[in-house]
């Protein structure tokens, strides 16, 4: 019986009590790409004070910056996908795109500053590489041409892939460019499961994007995986993740699938009778975690899962772990400049989201105008919470006595209902409270989004008249 089987056959019993937990913890909530999060913008937040906070002197005009691009266009549809996204098959439409794009780094360039040092990019979207090799080119070469690019080792220049868009030529261009981090959407390696949510890549073709990505050198691969998709159950999984250890990546996300075909379009081609029951989809979460450890890698919370070499393993030990818009990252600079139709920035005190509809980025770019139409400017306990919020999630731990002498606060006497809240999960062996440290253990680790919702001063805070926010599931 090969380690995979045996697990498999072992989880019903050695992890009830796991699943029980995952039972009693399961409801929704925010992910914590930021603080305040994102349904905390508002169109009135104070764009003139910021745009006068970046024209002053100070240490932000040579900081250290990350860059996030947004580029939203797809070939086809898949059917999960709650991202923003155009799906569009219309020539010209990324040409055009990276002409409003190239006038929106380049007024970005002159108010952020065009010296920072950017030792961190990603390109995200919808799909980077559904832009051809000359327009992936061009783009580089815009960005070259306003910001500070780098070509030191350290660096961490990131790309989302579709592995149906590309082959190895494009592999050895994104190389060349200056890339040398790749993210692959896996998704499912089962075909019934790729069939229903349209979204068909065989294995073979992704091996060979491997093999490619691993002789040219970049520094990490990392596979995105959905659990909770139509046709999904704990024998799919099971051999989804013995190919995914075949392969070996450096980091494995695994994203709870959450079905909201009144807010998704695309997702009501999803039969829901096709869905796994709620206990096989957590069935199948115990699944991915144990049998992504027992093989190695390291839950480094969230859902993540790195093998101990890599270097966000080697940074959460340190304290140098981060989390924000694109997930978990090595803390390489405290802004981030996102560019691109919906793209998020977190600026210093500021919070800033791009215009959302494609025709409003592109009218507000052809007036001359900065494509901002929300966002929010933290206060003094929106940093106190982020502080702990953020140690929790990244670092697994708060360190109560630093944070009153940072803050000058007394934690115990401020944060009474919060620490009442969290006892239960301390008795449940999630967390361990003492007078100088919230710690989170092995065992609390999938429930860290429950671990810090009490810290969250919004959560529940909505208006009479305004719809609550809607959020993913914890677990």
């Amino acid at each position: 019986m090969t380690i995979i089987h045996k697990q498999l056959a072992d989880i019903p019993a050695r992890h009830q009590a796991d699943m029980e937990l995952a039972k009693k913890y399961a409801c929704q909530g925010p992910r914590y790409t930021s603080y305040p999060t994102a349904p905390q913008f508002r169109g009135d937040f104070p764009l003139t004070e910021y745009r006068a906070w970046q024209a002053s002197d100070g240490e932000h005009r040579q900081a250290p910056l990350s860059l996030y691009l947004h580029l939203p266009f797809c070939h086809d549809i898949c059917y999960y996908c709650a991202c923003n996204k155009i799906v569009t098959r219309k020539k010209n439409v990324a040409q055009d795109y990276l002409g409003r794009l190239q006038r929106e780094i380049s007024m970005q360039a002159e108010l952020v500053g065009r010296q920072r040092a950017i030792t961190q990019m990603h390109w995200g979207g919808g799909t980077p590489t559904y832009l051809d090799h000359a327009q992936i080119t061009e783009l580089m070469h815009i960005l070259a041409s306003n910001f500070n690019l780098l070509d030191k080792g350290y660096r961490e220049y990131s790309i989302e892939i579709d592995p149906r868009t590309v082959d190895t030529a494009t592999i050895a261009l994104l190389k060349g460019v200056g890339f040398n981090r790749i993210s692959l959407g896996i998704q499912d390696f089962d075909p019934l499961v790729q069939k229903s949510v349209n979204r068909v890549q065989p294995y073979r073709q992704v091996a060979t994007l491997v093999e490619s990505i691993r002789a040219h050198g970049f520094r990490s691969l990392s596979f995105d995986l959905i659990y909770g998709l139509p046709h999904q159950d704990r024998h799919t999984m099971t051999e989804t993740l013995r190919r995914v250890i075949e392969l070996r990546p450096d980091r494995v996300a695994c994203y709870n699938y959450a079905h909201l075909p009144e807010r998704f379009s695309s997702q009501r081609a999803i039969d829901r009778l096709t869905l796994p029951e709620p206990d096989e989809k957590l069935l199948l979460h115990e699944i991915i975690s144990h049998t992504l450890q027992a093989a190695g890698y390291i839950h480094i919370g969230m859902d993540h899962y790195v093998l101990p070499e890599d270097e966000l393993a080697l940074a959460q030990r340190e304290g140098r772990l981060q989390r924000n818009f694109q997930g978990y990252s090595l803390h390489m600079a405290d802004d981030l400049l996102g560019l691109g139709v919906s793209a998020i920035s977190q600026l210093g005190d500021y919070y800033l989201q791009n215009e959302r509809e494609l025709d409003n980025y592109y009218q507000m770019l052809d007036a001359g105008q900065l494509p901002i139409t929300r966002g929010c400017q933290v206060n003094a306990d929106d940093k106190l919470r982020r502080h702990i919020i953020m140690s929790l999630i990244s670092e697994l731990h708060l360190d109560i006595g630093d944070c009153n002498r940072q803050f000058d606060i007394d934690f115990s006497r401020m944060f009474a209902g919060e620490l009442a809240q969290l006892a239960p999960m301390a008795e449940d062996g999630l967390l361990e409270i003492t007078a100088d440290k919230i710690a989170v253990t092995g065992r609390g680790r999938p429930f860290l989004r429950n671990i810090c919702m009490p810290f969250d001063a919004y959560l529940g805070a909505h208006k009479g008249d305004e719809p609550a926010p809607k959020f993913s599931a914890t677990v």
